[in-house]
């Protein structure tokens, strides 16, 4: 699904058929999940492909590495650069890009001064679909702030998303919404998420949650489209009493939530702000980096 013999992928400066990179089984990420990545997306245009906000998620590499005291020794220009370069390799013009910095090897609880790049891509559609998704409410919350820096893009913290996913696929729906150690709204499992109430919209502020490139775009098309927007503490009964809801994410794009456990949402996704904030995100993700990046 991710890769066939004749995929390309950077590793630690090298580039290889991704059947032909590995790595050892002591490494610290491997044992106890400490390591950073990213979720990226390309997206082909008229005149070839954009990598959505590359920078931006590279400068948020960065600071997850830092925050987790691990050594990330390429910049962002040049993680840019080979991203860019990766895609060609490959042929792809739509693609989901995954660079992961993970950790030599160690067993004991402490920074490891080996560190690997690994960036890797394939062809991924919306991670949640093109149609209306139902969500349940999590029994999972959302890793606590003073345990974990939860504005750090870190490979151990979605487990606690795989516990709240797989609870709520079992239950018959598509996704999980966690909510923070106080019991407000806090985030999807891999995704932010947003309500509309009233012609406004409503998303959790930062704190609880990881503040997300897409949830950046949603608040940057909402002051270009006159949205008004509030960052706060949502409660529960806010979130059901609202008219409509979506997520927002790299791997989901902007994604219409239809319900939450029993809660049917009365504003169909045509009628609601997330579809022209939809339509509006597609068109910003074609042209983002025209300032920044050549596109190939």
């Amino acid at each position: 699904m991710y890769f066939n013999d004749q995929t390309i992928v950077f590793h630690d400066g090298e580039w290889k058929k991704a059947k032909d990179a590995t790595t050892g089984l002591y490494n610290q990420t491997m044992h106890y999940g400490n390591g950073v990545f990213e979720g990226i997306r390309a997206y082909k245009s008229t005149v070839g492909f954009n990598v959505f906000k590359a920078h931006e998620h590279y400068e948020r590499l960065h600071r997850s590495a830092q925050m987790m005291h691990i050594k990330l020794d390429y910049s962002v220009e040049e993680l840019v650069s080979i991203t860019y370069d990766l895609i060609e390799r490959n042929d792809f013009a739509d693609a989901y890009i995954r660079p992961l910095v993970y950790l030599g090897a160690n067993m004991s609880l402490q920074p490891v001064d080996e560190t690997h790049l690994f960036i890797c891509a394939w062809k991924w559609a919306k991670y949640l679909g093109d149609d209306p998704i139902k969500a349940k409410i999590s029994s999972y919350r959302r890793i606590h702030p003073a345990s974990q820096h939860v504005e750090a893009k870190v490979v151990g913290h979605y487990t606690n998303s795989i516990l709240a996913t797989t609870e709520a696929k079992r239950a018959g729906f598509n996704e999980a919404i966690l909510l923070d150690h106080n019991g407000f709204v806090s985030e999807g499992s891999g995704a932010n998420i947003f309500l509309e109430k009233d012609g406004e919209l409503f998303t959790p502020n930062r704190g609880n949650i990881l503040p997300g490139i897409t949830r950046a775009t949603v608040l940057d098309l909402c002051k270009e489209l006159g949205i008004r927007v509030t960052e706060k503490p949502i409660t529960q009964q806010q979130l059901m009493e609202a008219d409509a809801a979506f997520f927002a994410g790299t791997a989901v794009e902007i994604a219409s939530i239809s319900q939450v456990d029993d809660k049917i949402f009365p504003l169909a996704y045509e009628d609601s702000l997330a579809h022209g904030l939809y339509e509006m995100y597609r068109q910003k993700v074609l042209f983002n980096d025209l300032q920044n990046q050549t596109i190939i």
